[in-house]
């Protein structure tokens, strides 16, 4: 019983963590409007590979400081946090 326990903690401990992945050219591009729509430009893209379908924009420079955005899937930001 002792040894399936440790299994299980070990496989909780050691199980590899979600990467994201690089968006296409075309979300880049819709990413890139919908920040600019926020008065904002640059930053560097992700994609979570989770299937969730959010999407990053991390260090985006706006004219108040730099920030990190999050969108939905339809490319609506739903969250700004400062960098």
């Amino acid at each position: 019983m002792k040894a399936l326990l440790f299994v299980a903690i070990a496989a909780i401990f050691v199980s590899p963590a979600f990467a994201d992945d690089k968006p296409t050219d075309a979300e880049i591009a819709k990413i890139r409007d919908a920040i600019a729509q926020w008065g904002c430009e640059g930053g560097t893209y992700e994609k979570e590979s989770e299937g969730s379908g959010v999407l990053e924009a991390e260090d985006v420079k706006c004219k108040s400081g730099q920030y990190d955005f999050r969108l939905d899937k339809d490319f609506s930001v739903f969250a700004i946090t400062r960098d």
